[in-house]
């Protein structure tokens, strides 16, 4: 089906007070799962942030690399073990994650948004110190390895190339503040973390799935906000479960920092686009105002 002209047009006018709303502002944006396999879903993804970037929006990418890091390894003959949805560290493991992460897969996505048009600067927790970290225990004691929980974030860096015009691409590996060697971090987390030390506007997660869903498999049951006090008694109900948990914790961690917060599906064509240019939105929005069913309104 084609549209008109006038159609074309019309849609543009619609974008047009969401571009002036968030001209100047920092998004963060972090890029994982199956939009990050399809060549199509990642060719949407980059044009989207081209697009955003080019419109005065200060755009900066956090990625994972979790097919990269399971092809490598698999070539090494290397088993990826994970426990709690985390990918068991260890230092050969870590190893690959800095070559991996930090390299080709970091290094792919600044060549594909150069070609795309847009400016990129690839960049990882090791320069300038930008993420520095511990190692991550959970409350049972559970050894994850060189998995890392972040202890400051630096933003000095990612200041520095927004303001020359380029957008920060950013792996999650980190400098150890408490032994030689690196941690491997959690993509969403460093997301999370990353938007709330820059005061970013936005946050947006690209998932695999529409957003929270009331009935798991029923993409018609989408919550489209959730409060920060609505999340406790969504996790006792068992609407949030699994591994949205960490998800929606990451959420909770970015919206208490002062930064909307949105899981949208990234299996969707232009999800991002649609998300923070239009009137109707998608996927689900975290909030810190009190339960109540709220999108932004335009002033």
């Amino acid at each position: 089906m084609s549209i008109t002209n006038e159609e074309k047009a019309g849609v543009l006018i619609e974008a047009l007070p969401y571009i002036q709303k968030y001209t100047g502002k920092t998004i963060v944006v972090k890029y994982g799962g199956n939009a990050m396999l399809s060549d199509e879903l990642r060719n949407a993804v980059i044009s989207d942030l081209v697009l955003l970037s080019l419109t005065g929006i200060h755009v900066v990418l956090v990625h994972g690399g979790g097919p990269d890091m399971n092809e490598m390894l698999k070539k090494i003959g290397k088993k990826s073990e994970f426990i709690n949805g985390l990918r068991y560290t260890d230092e050969e493991t870590a190893e690959v994650a800095l070559m991996v992460l930090a390299g080709k897969t970091n290094k792919q996505l600044v060549d594909l948004i150069t070609r795309t048009g847009g400016r990129a600067v690839g960049l990882c927790g090791l320069d300038g110190g930008l993420i520095k970290a511990k190692r991550y225990t959970d409350a049972e004691g559970t050894d994850y390895g060189l998995v890392g929980e972040i202890d400051s974030i630096d933003t000095d860096i990612i200041n520095h190339v927004i303001e020359d015009g380029y957008i920060p691409v950013i792996s999650t590996v980190a400098h150890a503040d408490d032994c030689t060697g690196v941690y491997n971090i959690n993509a969403d987390t460093a997301a999370a973390e990353i938007a709330a030390a820059l005061h970013a506007e936005n946050l947006i997660l690209l998932t695999d799935t529409r957003g929270v869903l009331r009935a798991p498999k029923d993409p018609d049951t989408l919550i489209s906000s959730i409060a920060l006090d609505e999340v406790d008694s969504l996790k006792a109900d068992g609407i949030i479960s699994g591994g949205m948990i960490p998800k929606v914790d990451c959420c909770v961690t970015a919206v208490n920092g002062g930064v909307k917060t949105f899981i949208i599906d990234g299996r969707i064509k232009h999800s991002i686009l649609i998300e923070m240019l239009s009137e109707e939105g998608i996927g689900t929005m975290f909030h810190g105002a009190p339960a109540a069913k709220i999108r932004d309104n335009i002033e």
